[in-house]
């Protein structure tokens, strides 16, 4: 019985700290008092797999050409995170003209 239980706080712990699968888009900026209101948005995104292989650009430039943006107003970041990292991903998001 102490198995069972402590198998199952384990994983209650494991699953609600973003260990198993975790996802979160942040802002690389924080104020936003004279922020513009935009027409465009631009994507870039880099991942890995196993710790071994990785690939892709999240570059701020990669995001500015594939949204074909000239001016940059803001920028949001977005992490997935699989099982410690088994698989993992970044994504730029820029806004702009």
């Amino acid at each position: 019985m102490k198995i069972v239980i402590l198998t199952m706080f384990a994983t209650l712990m494991l699953s609600s700290s973003g260990c198993i699968y975790s996802n979160f888009r942040v802002p690389m900026s924080t104020d936003f008092r004279n922020t513009k209101t935009v027409d465009k948005m631009g994507k870039s995104s880099s991942h890995s797999v196993a710790w071994i292989a990785a690939w892709g650009d999240a570059g701020l430039q990669a995001a500015a050409k594939e949204g074909d943006l000239e001016t940059l107003e803001y920028v949001d970041y977005q992490f997935i995170n699989v099982i410690f990292g088994l698989y993992m991903s970044r994504k730029t998001i820029v806004y702009g003209n």
